[in-house]
């Protein structure tokens, strides 16, 4: 319920959110970007090495790498950075949109068939007809928790709402 409640208010995000936080990211500092940029790095190999989506020695894939998963991976990166770079600040509350979105691309770019918690719920079959097809959708809907969360974050810097009471 709480999810569904950060969801909806997530989804709430006007067009004045986003402008502030573009005058948010107009004030960064060299600092601020420099953490960004390492929390982008951070987060791409954080999410791809482990799926395979970055090549490397340590983790294989028995289903291959699919051409959505770099687009997904490297929004990952990009807003990832810009989340983890708004902490800097120290201004703005937390957000649980962030962790998710970032844990939610890691699910989506991964290989189905080597997620243990797939295969204990739909077994091998059902990680490729059941699981596969679900993940473009859970990396998209990833990037948009991601992008809400960095929004939010963001316009929080130049604008916190004040609650009216009456």
């Amino acid at each position: 319920m709480m999810l569904l409640r950060s969801v909806a208010r997530a989804f709430t995000t006007s067009r004045a959110a986003l402008g502030l936080a573009g005058r948010a990211l107009g004030l960064w500092t060299a600092r601020r970007w420099t953490v960004a940029l390492a929390a982008g790095v951070v987060s791409a190999l954080v999410v791809g090495i482990p799926t395979d989506v970055v090549p490397n020695p340590v983790f294989g894939r028995s289903v291959p790498v699919q051409w959505w998963n770099y687009p997904i991976l490297a929004a990952t990166a990009v807003l990832g950075g810009l989340v983890v770079a708004s902490y800097a600040g120290g201004r703005s509350g937390p957000t649980r949109l962030g962790p998710l979105g970032g844990a939610m691309s890691f699910l989506a770019v991964g290989c189905p068939t080597c997620n243990k918690l797939v295969l204990v719920f739909v077994g091998s079959s059902g990680a490729l007809t059941v699981w596969a097809p679900l993940q473009p959708l859970l990396g998209v809907l990833s990037v948009v928790l991601l992008g809400f969360a960095a929004v939010r974050r963001l316009s929080g810097e130049v604008a916190c709402p004040v609650a009216v009471r009456g």
